[in-house]
């Protein structure tokens, strides 16, 4: 179940015992206005949600500065979200609980709702039948209607969620079958074609690899020249440390499911024009998530390009260096938060001799990394604006020997040199904002 706090506030999320009434605390510790959170429960199960005070003011926003609350139920339905909302009045939360069969209802209410107007108009406007009469015998036809399309689209829906849960499953065996295979050549590309680098007029081949709305997954090659990948590594050297990963709570941490070393490269923009190597790279990387994406996407608040390395030390390893499956933003399906990362350039300057492949696991994607290669994936769809639903969920496999060195540029929408990407919490929250929820 999917938990977005919409609030206003910062609350926290209890299980209500339905023998005691106590409540059992299930978010670590609160959620952010903004946020999101997984909540994996059982049907008939019963939650609180309170609002915290706010950090500057130390009120809530309730009635009489009261805290508020709402309640919700686990159902039996699929794809659960619950909106936390400001109630009328401050009186408590407003409760929106969505499922699969709700969607399906309102789809097929929206869908109908127009030509009822039109049905009625024209039956009003006839002289064979009464306006009244016409109007009842519309609206009964179109609830018979509408009730036959609400089951429809609900088998449908059911049948898509059935999909999914199945999809993920047999990804969870594809990932450790491929990683486990020495031998295993990359997923064969569902079409080539040819990216112009205008700048330079170099033609560089791309492998299309999936082309969804909100899932795009690219393997260009010859991206990244010899020159360009010494230049990060020289400049990485001095700043390498242990790789981290968000911690759910806005901020990062080190774990077992992220063993690499990584540094931080500013690029030298005003170095550009005399040929910099990390600056000319880091141009081309946004050319090309242009070319992609049409977003007029620019560096300014962008993060730094981060040279990422990988060690083998044998087979026997019994912790090799490797990346969890993981997203690099949202793959939740829902809405694209303003300033957070919605696309990722991976570029391959060294690989192992065994071992470093990348997979997208609920693709059934198995990349083989070539030196000089790059693979590219967007997890927004620019129509909707809605995120991945974890086709661009992927990891790294256990680097066994040989040495895996990688240049990665995670690249965000809605950043600028005022609100540049740290001023963002891994949440997708403004640092300003959450300190004052």
């Amino acid at each position: 179940i999917q938990i977005m706090n919409e609030s206003g506030a910062k609350v926290t999320i209890h299980w209500v015992n339905p023998n005691t009434k106590e409540r059992i605390l299930q978010t670590d510790p609160h959620l952010f206005n903004g946020a999101s959170f997984n909540l994996n429960s059982y049907r008939t199960h019963h939650f609180e949600v309170r609002e915290l005070p706010g950090a500057r003011t130390g009120a809530c926003a309730g009635e009489d500065r009261q805290c508020r609350t709402g309640y919700f139920t686990v159902n039996d339905n699929d794809d659960q979200v619950v909106f936390v909302r400001p109630g009328s009045g401050g009186e408590g939360f407003e409760m929106v609980h969505t499922d699969n069969k709700r969607i399906a209802r309102e789809s097929a209410t929206e869908l109908l709702s127009e030509c009822q107007k039109k049905a009625i108009k024209a039956i009003s406007d006839s002289d064979d039948l009464s306006p009244e009469g016409a109007k009842d015998a519309i609206s009964s036809v179109v609830s018979c209607v509408e009730h036959s399309i609400a089951g429809e689209l609900m088998k449908s829906s059911e049948e898509v969620s059935f999909q999914k849960s199945i999809r993920t499953k047999m990804g969870e065996m594809l990932e450790n079958y491929t990683c486990a295979d020495d031998e295993l050549d990359t997923t064969k590309p569902e079409d080539t074609t040819i990216w112009v680098d205008r700048r330079k007029m170099n033609r560089h081949e791309v492998a299309i690899m999936i082309d969804r709305p909100a899932s795009k997954v690219h393997v260009i090659e010859d991206f990244i020249s010899e020159a360009e990948c010494k230049a990060m590594e020289e400049a990485a050297a001095p700043l390498l440390h242990k790789a981290t990963v968000a911690d759910g709570k806005g901020g990062s941490e080190y774990s077992e499911s992220r063993k690499a070393m990584q540094a931080g490269i500013t690029v030298p923009w005003e170095k550009e024009e005399a040929g910099n190597h990390i600056a000319v790279l880091s141009r081309r990387v946004y050319d090309y998530v242009n070319y992609v994406l049409d977003l007029g996407i620019k560096p300014d608040g962008q993060e730094d390009l981060m040279s990422i390395q990988y060690e083998g030390r044998g087979a026997d390893d019994e912790e090799p260096d490797r990346y969890m499956p993981h997203c690099d933003g949202d793959c939740t399906g829902l809405d694209f938060k303003t300033g957070s990362r919605m696309a990722t350039m991976v570029m391959y300057c060294e690989v192992p001799e065994r071992g470093g492949a990348t997979n997208f696991r609920n693709a059934g994607l198995h990349i083989v990394p070539r030196k000089g290669s790059a693979t590219f994936f967007s997890y927004i769809d620019t129509m909707t604006m809605k995120m991945d639903t974890g086709f661009t969920e992927h990891s790294g496999c256990p680097v066994l020997e040989g040495e895996k060195k990688i240049v990665t540029q995670w690249v965000r929408l809605g950043v600028d040199n005022d609100n540049p990407w740290n001023s963002f919490n891994t949440l997708g929250i403004k640092v300003k904002d959450a300190a004052e929820q």
